[in-house]
Formats: structure tokens, C-alpha cells, sequence
């Protein structure tokens, strides 16, 4: 293997990609920093403990581990930066009211999400806690649309789940821990087939109508109409009642800023780190999910405080491919003159503007500028100005 390859699903960011990557980042973290949401950076590198604390087997599979050689303890490359939000909100800051979070930064996972996705994602979100209220969730997913349209993302379509309706209807059931978890995985993958086949091996812990509402849920994928079958079909339970009303007014809240918005009962991405609210956002051009998020207030717990929370995330690297790159920007050219102090203070000013400075060093030939420049600091009437190229 020659030395200059690198793992599969994983590349470098060349200039004008990761300019194009910065920028859109700069713009969603200065305007999530005016709606009072502060930056944080946690370690790329934690104990494993910790940064599978409220996730469980969802992240673990994910997880690039490593041994310390201080302590002797297992640690893990983060897959997700969330837990370590929640440990910081819970364990550091330790605010009695509502805390608004931010970061962007790299993640790692052991296999890439898709075909075409990186094992080294650029992770940006926002986490809110504190905050128990269906007004918290609309507004971490307002921001969220949001933001990428300040991104210059458009068409953007949103899907809805609850995970309390899926809970509600399994809580009374005795259902061992290897049938739900198989559930979970046929209700995720939408296969009718084998969900039916599931569900008659599921008749000795579930009664008949909370077997044909679980044979219902993939079924319940649409627009608004999908809400009102969800409301005359599905048993009349408080939690999975509160659910819908709350996917309801979510609905009415956000229309205004999206193209379209779908519900999907079948979605428990993240069951096991989600309590609430589920949401997904797509672009055209894009199979997969542009950004994601959810209610996941039991996460806390493992650092010795729970409390309310509700966040999304998403991967600057896929935002960034959905929009085409602004032209990178030329510099000037200058010559280089030793000891030249009206020369040195001409360009310090027009860096300081914003102005890329390029200074040629000895030897280099003018037209070397050529895809650096289109313009040139010349000497001209007793004064430094900027000549075209």
C-alpha cells in the first residue's frame, strides 16, 4: 500500500471545499449564537462510559475504541457529540434553569451511514435543556430549518415521529427484550412481510388491537390526512392522545417554513435515546436525512442529574455537497521590498479589510499568481495602488 493512500471513507478537504464548509459553518454558528445558544468543544476523546451514557448499543457499534495508557481504562473516539453536551450541561455547568448549547466539530464512525457518506462527519448542532414544553421542541426544530436555509438549502421537507406512540403501545405488554428489540428493528425498515410474521409470534404478550395498531404503524406515512387515520385507528391512550396532539400543533407551527411535512409513525430512530418527539429534515437530490434530531430527556440520568432536552444535529461535509461553492476569492498581489514601510502598512490595511495579500518571495515568477490574483499592488504617482491583472 503506498503511503499516501488513506482508509476508505475517509478523505481529505481540499481548499475550495473546505472554504466552502467553513463558510456555511460560520453562518450557522454566528446565528445560533444571537438566539443565545453558547459554543462549546468538547474532547474528540473520552471514556467509553461516558459517551455512550443514554445511547446504549446505538452508538457502541459506531465507536472507534482505544486503551489509555494512563489509567489502563477503555476510551472512545466520539461517534456523536450529544452525551457530551448532556455531560456538560449536567455535570459542569449545572444551571437550574434553561441552558442553550452549541458545536461544530469532527466526529468519528467506525462504518460509514450510506454509500457516499465519510467515517469522519463535521458535526453542528444546537441542544436545549431545561425545558420540558412542546414550545422547546418547536423551537429547536425552527432553528434547525432555519438553519439550513441560511445555508442556502431549499425544498426542504420534514418528517414528524413520536417515539410515545410506539412505548404506549408496548408498555402493559411482556414482550422479552430480543422480540422488542427485533420490533423496533422491522418497524424502522418498514417490512410489512416480516413485521406480520413478528407480530403472530408476539400473540401470547399482546392483545389483538395492540397487534394489528403495531401492524398499522408503517402504514401511517403522509401528510396531515395520516394524522386523522392515526387519531380514529390507534388505541385511546393518554401518552399516544398527547402525542398526536402534540405532532398536531408542531405541524400548525411550522408549515410556513418547509415545503412539505410528512408524519411517520414507523420512525424510532434512536428508541432507545429518544423519549419524545422524533424529526427529520430532507432536500431534493438527497436520500438521506440532511438533519436530524429529538426529545431525549433520560440521558442526563447517567450523569447524576436528568433533566429535559431536545436538540439537532447535522454534517456540515453533506450540506455543504447539496450547495454549489461560491467562487473562491482572488488576492493581490505584492512585491517583495525589504525595509519598505509605506509598502508593509498599504497591505497590513488591506488585510485588515478583508483583502487577500499574497507577497511573492524571491524568484517567483509573475505568472506562478496567476490562479491566486487578479490584481496587483504597483508603485504609481507616489503611492501603492491596485492595478487588474
Amino acid at each position: 500500500m503506498r503511503n499516501w493512500l488513506l482508509p476508505e471513507y475517509v478523505e481529505d478537504i481540499l481548499p475550495e471545499e473546505a472554504m466552502h464548509i467553513e463558510t456555511m459553518r460560520r453562518r450557522i454558528v454566528d446565528f445560533l449564537l444571537v438566539h443565545g445558544y453558547q459554543l462549546v468543544n468538547p474532547p474528540l476523546l473520552e471514556y467509553v462510559e461516558s459517551l455512550l451514557s443514554g445511547s446504549g448499543s446505538d452508538m457502541e457499534l459506531h465507536m472507534f475504541k482505544v486503551i489509555d495508557q494512563l489509567s489502563g481504562r477503555m476510551m472512545g473516539l466520539r461517534a456523536d457529540m450529544t452525551p457530551q453536551v448532556a455531560r456538560i450541561d449536567a455535570h459542569l455547568l449545572n444551571c437550574e434553569g434553561v441552558t442553550r448549547l452549541c458545536y461544530a466539530s469532527s466526529v468519528l464512525h467506525t462504518v460509514p451511514s450510506g454509500l457516499t457518506r465519510t467515517r469522519e462527519p463535521l458535526q453542528i448542532g444546537a441542544e436545549l435543556f431545561g425545558h420540558a414544553g412542546l414550545e422547546s421542541d418547536i423551537e429547536i426544530q425552527r432553528l434547525m430549518l432555519e438553519c439550513l436555509a441560511i445555508s442556502g438549502i431549499g425544498q426542504i421537507h420534514l418528517d414528524l415521529g413520536h417515539v410515545a406512540v410506539f412505548r404506549g403501545l408496548i408498555k402493559t405488554a411482556a414482550i422479552p427484550a430480543e422480540l422488542e428489540t427485533e420490533l423496533y428493528r422491522i418497524l424502522q425498515a418498514k417490512d410489512i412481510a416480516a413485521l406480520k410474521a413478528l407480530c403472530s409470534d408476539l400473540s401470547k404478550y399482546v392483545d389483538e388491537p395492540t397487534k394489528q395498531a403495531l401492524m398499522l404503524l408503517p402504514e401511517l406515512y403522509g401528510d396531515k390526512k395520516i394524522l386523522a387515520q392515526a387519531y380514529r385507528f390507534l388505541p385511546d391512550l393518554p401518552e399516544i392522545r398527547m402525542a398526536l396532539a402534540a405532532l398536531e400543533a408542531v405541524e400548525k407551527e411550522l408549515k410556513s417554513l418547509v415545503d412539505t411535512i410528512a408524519f411517520d409513525f414507523a420512525d424510532l430512530r434512536g428508541y432507545h435515546y429518544h423519549s419524545g418527539m422524533v424529526f427529520a429534515a430532507y432536500a431534493k437530490g438527497c436520500s438521506n436525512a440532511i438533519a436530524l434530531g429529538g426529545r431525549y430527556d433520560e440521558i442526563g440520568k447517567a450523569f447524576g442529574r436528568s433533566r429535559p432536552a431536545t436538540g439537532f444535529s447535522a454534517d456540515l461535509r453533506e450540506l455543504a455537497r447539496l450547495i454549489k461553492p461560491e467562487p473562491c476569492a482572488k488576492g493581490i498581489m505584492a512585491p517583495s521590498e525589504k525595509n519598505n514601510r509605506v509598502l508593509e502598512d498599504k497591505i497590513k490595511k488591506l488585510r485588515q479589510a478583508g483583502e487577500i495579500v499574497i507577497v511573492e518571495l524571491p524568484g517567483q515568477q509573475s505568472d506562478q499568481f496567476a490562479s491566486n490574483c487578479d490584481r496587483q499592488l504597483v508603485w504609481q504617482s507616489g503611492d501603492w495602488v491596485i492595478r487588474e491583472l
